[in-house]
């Protein structure tokens, strides 16, 4: 049994392997490539852009600064939310005009 460890506060982030989405060959196949050094490494860069941008940053903000996939940048964030490193600071339009959640260092 593989375990991954959040380097930032010694928790375990998963027991067996990254997340997949179930029944998704594709997912399952995803979550199997990433290893604790590369998850940890992309949850890093997303708290790095978040502690240099007081004002906070929409997910997709987030997206565009960082060159990242949504698919890999949100579970990134909802991971260090769940750890209480980042919290919801408000909300703001996206580019289609929608209001979204703006994130900032807890």
């Amino acid at each position: 049994m593989s375990v991954y460890i959040d380097s930032q506060c010694d928790l375990p982030l998963f027991t067996q392997r990254a997340p997949a989405v179930n029944g998704s060959i594709t997912s399952a196949q995803a979550a199997d490539s990433l290893g604790p050094a590369t998850l940890n490494a992309l949850q890093r860069r997303v708290l790095e852009l978040l502690q240099a941008t007081p004002g906070g940053l929409t997910d997709e903000e987030m997206q565009t600064r960082l060159g990242m996939n949504p698919s890999t940048q949100r579970p990134r964030r909802i991971e260090l939310a769940r750890r209480g490193l980042v919290v919801e600071a408000g909300t703001r339009r996206t580019a289609s005009g929608r209001m979204a959640t703006v994130w900032r260092v807890a």
